[in-house]
């Protein structure tokens, strides 16, 4: 704190002895010696609330760096969010859409099978009604005959 060496300290001491006098100097140096102690704890304490606040303001500047930085990476996930959410909106709709036509194919096949189904069943009933026909006028020819 103070550069004083050896003889200023000496020279100091005996003219504080000559001013003092001698019955009174040990007391006036354990005065001293409390003031220079309450100087260096406060000096102490000065510097530690200083670095304390550079560090609080470094730690502040980092602070806002960063969360600058996390504004940009949330701003970025809204984006990816919302490109994914558009993807997935556009590949629901095409799957509707191909549900939709699956859908339309299948009420066609099974239109297509109902409507093959009626032609058969009539095909077979007029081949059995051919089939009955000429039975029927043979039977009916007997009845008659009888």
């Amino acid at each position: 704190m103070f550069d004083f060496g050896f003889w200023e300290l000496a020279i100091v001491m005996v003219i504080a002895l000559l001013v003092v006098g001698p019955e009174r100097l040990p007391a006036l140096a354990g005065q001293i010696g409390k003031w220079v102690g309450k100087a260096k704890r406060m000096i102490a304490s000065v510097r530690s609330d200083i670095e304390s606040e550079i560090k609080a303001a470094e730690l502040k500047e980092i602070l806002e760096k960063q969360q600058g930085e996390i504004g940009e990476l949330k701003e970025m996930l809204k984006g990816t969010q919302n490109e994914i959410e558009k993807e997935l909106d556009l590949e629901n709709e095409n799957e509707n859409e191909d549900e939709g036509k699956g859908d339309r194919e299948l009420i066609r096949a099974v239109e297509n099978h109902i409507e093959s189904t009626k032609q058969k069943e009539l095909l077979l009933s007029s081949e059995e009604s051919a089939k009955i026909g000429p039975n029927m006028d043979k039977a009916e020819q007997k009845h008659d005959d009888n």
